[in-house]
């Protein structure tokens, strides 16, 4: 799952002067001012945007299947007087 948007990244890449910023594995690089190689994103930078703009679109998605689930598989779980869905539950949630 993706931590940070790449559309956060290509904004500060832009307030800050950094060009043509790229994603590969997880790691952002881009050109800083004045630069002929590309180097990674800070990791500082990379946690401040993460604190300024929160989840990204990929992550609220994934904690609100996860939550539907839970609240699905109890009611499920109340009415079958069986522990079967919340054990699916489980194993969804988990992956």
């Amino acid at each position: 799952m993706k931590r940070y948007a790449i559309e956060w990244v290509n904004e500060w890449c832009t307030e800050n002067g950094w060009t043509d910023p790229i994603e590969e594995c997880h790691n952002f690089w881009a050109f800083p001012p004045g630069a002929v190689m590309p180097e990674p994103i800070p990791v500082q930078v990379l946690q401040a945007i993460k604190a300024k703009k929160g989840l990204t679109n990929e992550e609220r998605f994934c904690c609100f299947g996860a939550i539907a689930i839970t609240i699905i598989s109890c009611i499920t779980t109340c009415y079958s007087s069986s522990p079967m869905p919340m054990v699916l539950s489980f194993v969804l949630c988990a992956l």
